[in-house]
């Protein structure tokens, strides 16, 4: 009986190894600070990294989904791969990767190659988003789809915690920029374009399915209830980007946390959502997801609250709260929408996957903010944005 299923599971490795990769779109956060430092920008400035990858969600999700229907989801994956690696190159061209580069001279082009590396990374993530989810299923044995999907998530989060991780590592141990990033994630991404060409994948389709298209998404947003999901997901994942992006800079300019700030901001943020991943399956288990929900928007208020306190304790513990309160936030407020309305599956996720572009408008506002008042200050805009969550969530309990 275990034998049908033993192939299945050898398909799904290198899906796997795409969704690490998918997770290197969130490097975006953590180099804020680092470009910031490196290129001696304004918070405004910096934070238009973020803008840079994530305006890619909203530019190409619908479309990528029509897409997909006709050229297939392996198709889309390995065209994502191949977007996200060419980004990568750009800065490995231009000798800026491995011992501490001289931004200095030419600083301004230099900066404008990070750009668009990064608006390339964006469009690979965004590509590897709408094609990753879908693929699992086929490559997943009978059965094993949610708890396959549920891993490649978890392993998501592990790319995006390399961007934490590794500067401080190779800064410490070998002497080597934040930038050896780039040929660490490109050879990444070269072994995953590989691995996932020479695997044979059968793409199934569901009867009765249509392509998602732009007019539908559109017509489906007239819909107040969906109209107010998606909205929902623009704001929080414009909250978590300017939390992720904005905390290293705290640690660095409030706490003089600089060497190993990213690590600190790491162990801080998003080992919490990592942990509040896996408590949140157990948690679901037995409690109503609405109730879930409310809970869990209410966790991050109170951390980004603590966080605007601006003693280091209060700080911390914050920061702490804000992760936990995160971790299921996105996963909730998809599931909500798509299970009152199942039968427009397809327009409800190209809307979700789009609403992403929200962590390209939010952060910039942030950093605006930071620039003119203070950076403690500057969180209130993430902290704005979790509140209408928390109304859109009580709103939700009175199925609207």
């Amino acid at each position: 009986m275990n034998k049908p299923s033993a192939p299945g599971m050898a398909k799904a490795y290198p899906i796997f190894l795409a969704f690490l990769c998918m997770g290197f779109g969130d490097v975006v956060g953590p180099m804020v600070s680092l470009a910031k430092t490196s290129f001696q920008l304004s918070n405004f400035m910096a934070q238009l990294l973020p803008l840079t990858g994530f305006i890619m969600f909203g530019l190409l999700s619908v479309p990528l989904g029509v897409f997909q229907d006709r050229r297939g989801k392996k198709y889309l994956l390995m065209m994502g791969l191949v977007i996200a690696l060419v980004g990568l190159l750009l800065p490995i061209l231009n000798g800026m990767y491995g011992p501490v580069v001289n931004f200095t001279e030419g600083t301004s082009g230099k900066f404008y190659i990070i750009l668009f590396s990064i608006l390339l990374l964006g469009a690979g993530a965004t590509t590897l988003q709408v094609s990753g989810n879908p693929i699992m299923r086929d490559v997943s044995p009978e059965g094993k789809y949610s708890s396959n999907l549920s891993l490649g998530q978890s392993v998501k989060a592990i790319g995006s915690s390399l961007g934490f991780l590794l500067p401080p590592l190779v800064a410490q141990s070998f002497g080597l920029d934040w930038t050896i990033l780039f040929p660490v994630y490109a050879l990444l991404i070269l072994i995953t374009l590989v691995w996932v060409f020479v695997t044979p994948i059968e793409e199934h389709r569901d009867p009765g399915s249509k392509p998602v298209s732009l007019g539908d998404c559109l017509k489906l947003l007239g819909n107040g209830y969906v109209a107010l999901m998606v909205f929902s997901i623009f704001l929080y994942v414009g909250a978590e980007v300017s939390m992720s992006s904005g905390i290293p800079i705290l640690l660095k300019e409030n706490f003089g946390i600089a060497d190993f700030g990213l690590l600190v901001a790491w162990a801080l943020f998003f080992l919490p959502i990592l942990v509040g991943r896996f408590a949140g399956a157990l948690i679901l288990r037995i409690v109503e997801p609405r109730k879930f929900l409310i809970s869990t928007v209410i966790l991050s208020l109170v951390g980004i609250l603590l966080v605007l306190t601006g003693g280091p304790v209060l700080v911390f513990t914050g920061v702490v709260f804000t992760g936990l309160g995160f971790a299921n936030i996105f996963p909730l407020i998809f599931s909500i929408a798509v299970d009152r309305m199942p039968e427009r599956s397809n327009e409800l996720s190209g809307l979700m996957v789009t609403a992403i572009v929200g962590g390209a408008i939010i952060p910039p506002l942030m950093g605006l903010t930071a620039d003119m008042i203070n950076l403690s200050t500057g969180f209130f805009i993430p902290f704005l944005c979790i509140l209408f969550v928390l109304w859109a969530a009580l709103r939700n309990m009175k199925h609207i």
